[in-house]
């Protein structure tokens, strides 16, 4: 006969990302009896994290997530959520947050900024390569700033490892230097809370219009965990496929994705493969696009490449010389997370658009920075963010709550529109006014 498990708690947290670990944390603290449901483990002081075969460990099905049109999604699954595989990049929330949806996150993001000492890196590890990209941007009219970072060279030397810092770090930082929400999932343990790992939610139990449990499975056993506040912070894609199960039917209506691509081209120096990745950018919001210094590590750029075609799939030898800049798109709403599965995001007449214009951009700076015209390729695109799935102002209010009384989201889904930005900030602020919010009415 099989054991089920009976869980309880104030407030219970699924996903401990950005949103989840900010919550649970700034909540634990207050005193608040505090339950995270983790789907996946912490992978941090494995010997394989940060490596090809910890990443293919750690990611929805093996990192060959994609939706129906093609576009490869990225999706760590593990205590820290997203930020144990993210650029360590900040960017504040954009003024239209503010301006046209009442979400004001602006004491929020001071106080993160402070409490996690964001900045860029400093000038000599921003790299060479990066930044005389940088410079050909700057020199034919571009505004190239250095990317504020949650990355800090000395932790690594806490560590007691050397700070050495390159794209490989988006596989999971191994020196330490860059920040991970697991950290916030530790101190909120050492304030209280309780964490179950490899707890899959099913759904939310819903009586006479509010939350009263979550259903789903911790490894092989059935469980039920009981709560009268419940903040879903499983993400883009898991947080509507949870509100779908649970008779929300207007979860994952439409989504977007900050869909990202990567242009490349060859040098004659070196390259920017073994930089730290986006210590350079250019934010263009008027033209709807991103750009930042940033190329694929060694094994990801091939088999990218490869479907690409035999040119750019040879290009991998000359991969130390490579320069490489990121597009990131301000996508429109398109697609959606269906009941059967099924991810779909096509890119809409103006995100083609948009695409276009910034690779032509992209273009120009390369070769000012001294790329050769013909190297010059685009890789297939990618999902970094999937977002805005259960929308402010559509599926939940300006306070981050459904129709359902007490039950919550804070994460990317939340996004009334794409970010076209690094979302980690933006998302900690959200968490942060949440758990304000949750104090004062629990």
């Amino acid at each position: 006969m099989f054991k089920k498990i009976d869980l309880s708690a104030e407030v219970i947290v699924v996903g401990s990302g950005p949103g989840g670990a900010t919550v649970a944390r700034e909540l634990s603290r207050k005193g608040k009896d505090v339950l995270i449901l983790e789907r996946g483990r912490d992978h941090r002081r494995k010997f394989y994290y940060g490596t090809y075969p910890g990443a293919l460990r750690y990611t929805d099905r093996m990192s060959l997530l994609f939706t129906e049109e093609g576009l490869n999604i990225i999706a760590p699954i593990m205590v820290g959520g997203a930020t144990s595989m993210y650029c360590a990049c900040a960017a504040e929330p954009p003024a239209w947050l503010k301006d046209k949806y009442n979400v004001n996150l602006e004491a929020e993001v001071k106080e993160a900024v402070e409490e996690l000492n964001i900045r860029p890196l400093p000038e000599d590890l921003r790299g060479s390569a990066s930044t005389r990209i940088a410079r050909a941007g700057q020199a034919l009219g571009y505004d190239w700033v250095a990317q504020p970072k949650f990355m800090n060279p000395a932790r690594s030397k806490q560590h007691g490892k050397n700070f050495n810092c390159s794209a490989n770090c988006m596989l999971g930082c191994r020196c330490g230097a860059k920040w991970n929400a697991a950290e916030w999932v530790d101190e909120a343990v050492a304030a209280g809370a309780r964490i179950k790992e490899g707890a899959r939610i099913k759904a939310v139990r819903i009586e006479d219009g509010r939350v009263a449990a979550l259903e789903g499975r911790i490894r092989s056993l059935p469980f039920t965990a009981r709560a009268d506040t419940v903040v879903l912070s499983a993400g883009g894609i898991g947080t509507p496929r949870i509100l779908q199960n649970s008779g929300l039917d207007g979860a994952g209506v439409g989504m977007t994705m900050d869909t990202t691509v990567m242009i490349y081209g060859v040098s004659q120096e070196k390259g920017t493969g073994k930089e730290p990745p986006m210590t350079w950018s250019w934010d263009n919001p008027d033209a709807g696009y991103m750009l930042s210094t940033l190329t694929d590590p060694w094994l990801m750029y091939l088999l990218a490449a490869v479907r690409k075609g035999i040119v750019p799939a040879l290009r991998w030898l000359q991969w130390n010389r490579m320069l490489g800049v990121m597009i990131k798109l301000k996508d429109d709403i398109t697609g959606g997370i269906y009941p059967d599965g099924k991810i779909r995001k096509p890119l809409s007449a103006g995100d083609t658009e948009r695409l276009h214009d910034a690779f032509e951009v992209c273009r120009r700076i390369l070769i000012e920075a001294g790329a050769k015209k013909s190297s010059i390729f685009m890789r297939p695109l990618i999902g970094t963010h999937p977002s805005g799935t259960v929308r402010i102002g559509d599926m939940v209010d300006t306070d981050l709550q459904t129709e359902v009384k007490g039950l919550y989201v804070c994460d990317a889904s939340v996004f009334p529109e794409a970010l076209d930005r690094p979302t980690v900030l933006t998302i900690i602020g959200l968490g942060k006014r949440l758990a304000g919010h949750l104090t004062k009415n629990l």
